[in-house]
């Protein structure tokens, strides 16, 4: 589980509207823009991530077997942790890459999304895998809806969520030593909370961000991907938060 959110970027994004024009984007056709990226990256993550659960070869390289058990090898460490790489580069390269440098980064990005989350298909049966991804939809759906139609202001909420994100990490972080199930239990609550506020809050910063850009420029082009990519892992953080409560085991 890790999210880092594009704050920083999508918040600056007033330094890309143009004075000179009265040419704004419809807000709602920059967030249809970003949800057709989101759900062409969760499929592309979905594809390879049962592809390559179905690979004996590759599940095979990510673990090491050695005298006192079995771990994950240093293939299995880097598929694990190339994602982060993937958004930190993203956001700290938002400036400096060009739109077509970042949409491949994200291709890039969900595709090894997909080999990072194949175990889940080794641990969890394929029905409720399926099962949990529906109320992830739903439950993702709703709180887009009520965010893109509120209009009550969600910015202190959302400050809100956002740290509880931070408590989120920094307390999944001390039990990988503790290996507490009841402090689990308790973070993957939180978890699904957090997420579920937080899909409403970033899709209305979406909203705004499209009202107050003008559509079809290269700036607007990389706030679009910026957003799939913050859509995308509210998505699935909450869809993982919700697997441990509704995905049963083989």
């Amino acid at each position: 589980m890790f999210n880092f959110n594009q704050n920083n970027n999508l918040n600056n994004q007033q330094a890309y509207i143009n004075p000179n024009t009265g040419a704004m984007a419809v807000p709602r056709t920059f967030i249809t823009n970003v949800f057709s990226w989101m759900a062409a990256a969760l499929a592309i993550t979905a594809f390879f991530a049962y592809y390559f659960s179905t690979n004996e070869a590759f599940i095979s390289s990510l673990i090491t077997v050695t005298e006192t058990g079995a771990g994950m090898s240093v293939l299995g460490w880097i598929v694990m942790l190339a994602p982060l790489g993937f958004v930190l580069a993203m956001s700290l390269g938002f400036n400096k890459f060009s739109a077509n440098v970042l949409t491949l980064l994200f291709i890039a990005y969900s595709l090894i999304m997909g080999m990072s989350l194949s175990f889940i298909f080794l641990v969890y049966t394929g029905s409720s895998i399926a099962l949990t991804f529906g109320v992830s939809a739903a439950t993702f759906g709703v709180m887009a809806f009520a965010g893109y139609t509120t209009k009550l202001d969600l910015s202190k909420f959302g400050a809100i969520m956002f740290m509880g994100l931070i408590g989120i990490i920094i307390a999944s972080l001390v039990n990988m030593f503790m290996k507490s199930e009841t402090m689990d239990y308790i973070i993957s609550i939180i978890g699904v909370l957090v997420f579920t506020g937080l899909t409403a809050w970033d899709v209305q910063k979406l909203k705004r961000i499209g009202a107050g850009v003008e559509f079809g420029t290269e700036p607007a082009r990389k706030l679009v991907i910026m957003g799939a990519l913050t859509l995308y892992l509210d998505f699935i953080n909450l869809f993982l938060f919700l697997l441990r409560f509704l995905g049963n085991k083989k």
